[in-house]
Parts: C-alpha cells; structure tokens; sequence
C-alpha cells in the first residue's frame, strides 16, 4: 500500500520545520493514513547534505526493522504529488505521556529523571520520562543511528500500546552528533534482549544489508553505523551525553 497506493494530500501539518504533509492512500479498496515529506520540502541544513533526509527516514526504519530495536511506523522512499519523498504509515495515538517537564513531587513512580532545572517563577522543575521497555530500545536505536534530534513529541503511544519513535531525518550522520530526551538510562547495562539484537544485527551490516543502505547513505556514514554498534556493544552499558555538544534538542518537544 504505501509502495503503490494513491496519495491524497489533505492537509499539512504545520508546526514541522520541514514539509510534511498528512495524506490518506488506498490501494485495491483499502484505505489508510500516512505522512508524506517530498523531498522538495526539505529546509537546507548545514550539516547534512541538501536532498538526503527522507532517504535516512527510510534508512532509519528499515535498521529498526532489520535489528529488532524499538518501534518505527512503516517508511518507504516513492514518487508522491510533490515529488519524491519519504512515505510513512500514520501512528493513532493515545493520550499516554512518555516524556513531560513537571514538579518533581508530581513525578510518576518509577519515571527517570533527565535533567533538573526551574520554572520561569523559580520553582524546581525536572525533565523526564517514563521507564518503559519499548522507550529503552528506542534509545538504544537512536544511539546505532546518532539521532541528532529525538523530542519529547516524536515519540508516540500506538492504540494498542506499543511505542513508536518518528522524524528521523537529521540521524545516520558519519560525525558523533547524538542529542535526545532518552538519557535516563546513562551507565546502565544494556538488557539482554538489546544486546543480543544489537550481536545479530551487527552481523548483517557486512552483508546484503550493509549493501543495501548505500541507496541512502554514504560509504563513511555505514561504517558509522558499524562503529557505533561496536562501541555500544564493547561498553556494554547505555553512554553518558559527550561534553563537545548540546546533548539535548531545543525546543524539548
């Protein structure tokens, strides 16, 4: 459906830097969501080369998908009204909060706590966020694929209660550029379940996998990848922020 369906723009969702667009696609009587960034849209940035991000979209999706690590909706690169774009199936959500900024006293048993900081009246606040299994794995996937961007509001509670990670088009760059709101694990072992994901996914990077990701990113930024999965694998622990940049994205959400 996403591959091959028809794309109907119906409206634009307007407090996304770059054009992204909500559609709906149907394919032989059946009909679904989607958003659709043409890449046509895209503002230029200074670090990443014009014209690649919804490409790292489809690379981000299709290692989540390979390596079993967190949670991202369907993507796919295709031809829509606007051009060639990134194609992703629409996540409904529940009203579930996954990160917030709050009192400390009104902090959820069990939450991890990011970072401390006050309130414009002076009053203690903290940033955190819930300590859930699919969370975890989502941060482990944002460290393989250097996330340079994940927000408070690009991670989404499906229907059905699994989490999903979205806007994935500032990751997969070759130079150490981490930055999220997922550091409440800092220094912690990783799970067994993410450490053997991350062993058998390491593996299929140089192979026919490996390969196959050259249709969206460069020869130095793959062996990026592989390096980042060594390194978190020879740690064996969640890493702490690096002091030579901003370790979390402004605005928070």
């Amino acid at each position: 459906m996403l591959a091959r369906g028809e794309l109907t723009v119906e409206g634009r969702l307007v407090d996304a830097s770059n054009v992204t667009l909500f559609c709906s696609i149907s394919l032989d009587g059946v009909t679904a969501n989607a958003v659709y960034k043409p890449v046509s849209g895209e503002r230029p940035l200074w670090d990443f080369p014009d014209g690649t991000l919804a490409g790292r979209e489809v690379a981000t999706y299709l290692i989540s998908e390979t390596s079993g690590l967190g949670g991202v909706p369907h993507t796919v690169l295709r031809d829509g009204p606007f051009g060639e774009g990134m194609v992703q199936f629409w996540v409904e959500t529940t009203q579930d909060e996954l990160v917030d900024v709050r009192a400390p006293a009104d902090l959820p048993d069990g939450w991890r706590v990011v970072l401390h900081a006050h309130d414009r009246l002076g009053e203690p606040a903290v940033l955190a966020h819930a300590d859930d299994p699919g969370l975890r794995q989502l941060a482990a996937l944002d460290i393989v694929v250097n996330n340079t961007d994940r927000k408070g509001g690009h991670l989404l509670v499906a229907s059905g209660g699994r989490v999903f990670g979205v806007d994935h088009g500032i990751c997969l760059h070759a130079d150490p550029k981490l930055r999220t709101v997922l550091w409440g694990w800092v220094g912690e072992p990783l799970p067994d379940d993410v450490a053997e994901k991350l062993r058998r996914f390491r593996s299929t990077l140089d192979g026919d996998f490996g390969v196959s990701l050259a249709a969206h990113l460069t020869g130095r930024e793959i062996g990026a990848v592989s390096r980042r999965v060594d390194s978190l694998l020879a740690a064996g622990s969640f890493p702490e922020p690096n002091d030579e940049w901003r370790a979390i994205p402004w605005p928070l959400f």
